[in-house]
């Protein structure tokens, strides 16, 4: 099975969608030319041309409102935010209008729209350009919101959300391009809301996304060194989620660690921590824990950012204080 980095993974199924669908196109910042921010939208203009790829203006509601509009006529745009952090600006198109399109029609108009965004921090961008917004917009009915960790689950959870006639905010992570996997020739799909167990085990349950996923299977290596098996759940979509693979993780289990590089208040873990107490309360042999990111704007420090960051000790930590 070939390997692909997980950038080279969006990039072949952006391919494959602009391929396969002349309604699908490409609007971003510096996606064209330059070949977007993190180098994945590389070589689909000179491939494509200018009415498939189009760089577009510093201004996000624009981008996502003129999404919105190409989505509403009948096309199926794929908008590239350069990160979530912009997609503040962006907010009021992304939360009243694509989101709730659909229902405020009565049904009769569909947003078959993606936005494209990178989340988290670690590449010493500061304290606007580091934040982990996801969870922002699992909160809101109508949005789709997945997470992919892997290349294979990146290039899966992409066509679906290509074959969607809902909007879908595809959010991906800056430290994880780089990262390589399999990624099979044959065509498949991951749906959007089916969590993912990447590691075995049968202590402890640690329930993570996109970046902390690696995080978290690094502290579970660490444990089996000392006789405790973790057992890793990859949430891949957080809006659907899947509880069912939660909790039957947990009830095998009889713990939990829920861990996230966001904040921990109002944070995106508490509703999965709410979960595991709705339907697995009687099954924890403690309480259900939390690891998550330092509740500081991130530092552009280095050495402060990555301490602000979860680092697989903290998951450690976590996990032995339950065990």
């Amino acid at each position: 099975m070939p390997e692909l980095t997980y950038r080279e993974a969006i990039r072949e199924t952006l391919r494959e969608a602009l391929n396969n669908d002349n309604r699908v196109f490409l609007m971003g910042e510096d996606i064209g030319a330059y070949g977007g921010a993190y180098g994945v939208t590389q070589g689909l203009l000179a491939e494509f041309g200018e009415q498939r790829v189009k760089d577009s203006p510093i201004a996000e509601s624009v981008l996502v409102g003129a999404g919105i509009g190409a989505a509403m006529g009948g096309l199926r745009p794929i908008v590239e935010l350069m990160t979530i952090n912009f997609s503040l600006l962006a907010s009021d198109q992304i939360v009243n209008a694509a989101a709730k399109m659909l229902f405020m029609s009565g049904g009769q108009i569909t947003v078959p729209l993606i936005i494209r965004t990178v989340s988290g921090g670690g590449n010493q961008l500061g304290a606007s350009h580091s934040q982990c917004l996801e969870g922002w917009y699992a909160q809101v009915p109508g949005l789709k919101v997945v997470s992919p960790s892997t290349p294979y689950d990146a290039c899966g959870l992409l066509r679906s959300a290509v074959a969607e006639e809902t909007p879908v905010m595809f959010v991906e992570h800056s430290l994880l391009y780089n990262f390589r996997g399999p990624v099979p020739d044959e065509y498949y799909t991951v749906p959007i809301g089916e969590a993912d167990v990447k590691r075995v085990g049968s202590d402890v349950t640690i329930v993570a996304h996109l970046r902390m996923v690696h995080v978290a299977l690094q502290a579970a290596e660490e444990l089996a060194e000392e006789g405790i098996e973790a057992e890793v759940v990859d949430l891949r979509s957080l809006r659907p989620l899947d509880t069912d693979t939660i909790n039957e993780s947990v009830m095998k289990t009889n713990r939990a660690v829920v861990v996230e590089e966001g904040w921990k208040t109002g944070g995106f873990g508490a509703e999965v921590v709410s979960s595991i107490m709705e339907h697995s309360f009687d099954y924890l042999d403690a309480p259900v824990a939390r690891v998550a990111g330092q509740e500081v704007p991130m530092p552009y420090n280095r050495d402060l950012e990555q301490a602000a960051i979860p680092r697989p000790g903290d998951v450690v930590a976590a996990v032995k204080s339950l065990v």
